[in-house]
């Protein structure tokens, strides 16, 4: 199994956070947001909807946003900002072997589409601006990095 292998492994979030951020698709905008978090998604075999949600969770209170005194204590719910979600299966790559990567922990792409879209189906719930790249297209993404701050984040499996 794969998971045994590589450790456990659940969804994956590297977070950016953005003055401003936008992805295109074959020259069209498809998401767009002002100050906030751009975080590219990987989903991995063995995720599923609880996975999501704690990433999500994980995501919109992951404190990157600085207060009055400029620490990092705010998150994004705090400060109302747009979260753009952009799936990007390489970020399950196992890269540990060799010079080029294996894809061999990321989620069929199915059940890869099945999660984003769930994931982004629950974003739209909880947060009121949440905006997306389309999964499987070639996507041009755009960003004023902010710091730059950039985390990689993953939450631990359920037990």
């Amino acid at each position: 199994m794969v998971a045994s292998s590589l450790g456990s492994l659940e969804m994956i979030g590297l977070i950016q956070r953005v003055k401003q951020a936008k992805v295109m698709v074959a020259g069209e905008i498809t998401g767009e947001i002002g100050p906030g978090l751009l975080t590219l998604v990987g989903v991995q075999r063995g995720d599923n909807q609880a996975s999501a949600r704690r990433l999500l969770d994980k995501i919109l209170g992951y404190r990157v946003f600085p207060d009055a005194e400029q620490r990092m204590n705010l998150s994004l719910k705090d400060i109302h900002g747009g979260l753009l979600l952009v799936p990007q299966f390489t970020l399950a790559a196992d890269t540990r072997k060799g010079t080029r990567a294996s894809f061999t922990p990321a989620a069929a792409p199915d059940e890869a589409q099945s999660l984003f879209t769930y994931l982004l189906e629950q974003a739209r719930e909880s947060h009121k601006i949440v905006e997306a790249g389309v999964f499987g297209a070639d996507m041009q993404v755009h960003l004023v990095n902010d710091g730059p701050v950039t985390f990689w984040l993953q939450t631990p499996p359920a037990g």
